[in-house]
């Protein structure tokens, strides 16, 4: 316990390390003295202030947030369907959340929502539904095919599906909205505004805590289906907890960032192999961390020198991640 509360500290520093680093880095250069004063809370110059305020600490915030539930995501999926490489991304979900955006943004369907809802509600609701949707029809098939590898392909083949109705619908969407949704496949951080990261915390913060507290739920899955049966534990149940909670996480993020790939798969694997424990209480936590940490390393990657934009969070995740992934597999790790 000893060593896992010093691994637990270590990551929380590397955390608090790479988000001061994520502050200072952009194209407007900021002295360090006046970041620590508008961290006290002390006088700013004006313009730094409104940058540090309105730009670079939600964009830390989000990263931060983004990292923990997509990493939290793709461990709960994993877990639920015994598959290494479940999550977010791969299983369709953020093509179903992706899917309510391209309703909302490109269909004429919800016009008449916008003038009822404010449209950051709106996104995360109809990207929430999106994901629901997914794994609605994944879990559906759980419950029939025990085989994972049939589950992953209806999760691939789903995806793929929603994949082509969003074609569908750029191609015929209004021009005016269509470089807006484009835009926003690309992935982005910097685009979360202080009132729109309430909304993200406020989901993401509900997600956590749905997954935390099931973590008795997610240790009993460990050892089987058969065992959890007779252990008492209601299946359907349980499945319906953690979709319901994996929804909120990726259909939120995904709402407001994008889909972001290969975090929610790549993290829990790192945090197994980091802290050598299958125990949920633990990995949750260690995951939600290491894949703020990584986002975080993502957006200082994304950071060009003497360019005033950014590369696309999505672009750099696979581009760090797709190495990550292929040493895990030669290593016999997925």
């Amino acid at each position: 316990m000893h060593k896992t509360s010093l691994l637990m500290i270590t990551s929380v520093i590397f955390l608090l390390l790479f988000a001061f680093a994520d502050i200072i880095i952009g194209s407007v250069s900021i002295p360090l003295r006046e970041i620590l004063n508008f961290l006290k809370g002390t006088f700013v110059n004006e313009e730094y202030y409104t940058i540090l305020n309105d730009f670079r600490i939600p964009k830390t915030m989000t990263a931060i947030t983004a990292g923990a539930a997509l990493s939290v995501a793709g461990l709960q999926m994993q877990t639920f369907f015994k598959n290494p490489l479940a999550g977010p991304y791969v299983l369709g979900i953020s093509s179903g959340a992706s899917l309510g955006v391209a309703l909302l943004m490109l269909s004429p369907l919800p016009l008449l929502l916008h003038h009822s809802l404010n449209i950051s509600w709106l996104t995360s609701i109809f990207a929430g539904l999106g994901s629901a949707f997914v794994l609605l029809i994944i879990f559906a098939v759980s419950m029939r095919v025990k085989d994972v590898m049939t589950i992953l392909i209806i999760g691939i083949l789903t995806g793929s599906a929603f994949s082509a109705i969003i074609t569908l619908l750029q191609y015929f969407g209004p021009q005016a909205e269509l470089k807006s949704f484009i835009v926003w496949t690309m992935g982005s951080l910097s685009g979360v505004t202080s009132d729109q990261l309430k909304i993200l915390l406020i989901f993401t913060v509900s997600g956590l805590l749905i997954s935390f507290f099931s973590f008795r739920l997610l240790n009993v899955l460990l050892l089987g289906e058969n065992y959890a049966k007779t252990s008492g534990l209601n299946i359907k149940l349980t499945g319906i907890i953690i979709f319901t909670s994996t929804s909120i996480l990726a259909g939120t993020v995904t709402a407001f960032c994008g889909p972001i790939g290969f975090v929610g798969i790549i993290v829990p694997h790192l945090s197994r192999m980091i802290f050598k424990t299958a125990d949920h209480k633990i990995l949750i936590p260690a995951s939600a961390i290491i894949g703020a940490i990584l986002i975080l390393i993502s957006d200082i990657t994304a950071q060009l020198p003497g360019y005033q934009g950014t590369l696309p969070i999505n672009s750099v995740t696979a581009i760090l991640g797709i190495p990550i992934v292929i040493r895990l597999i030669l290593k016999g790790k997925l």
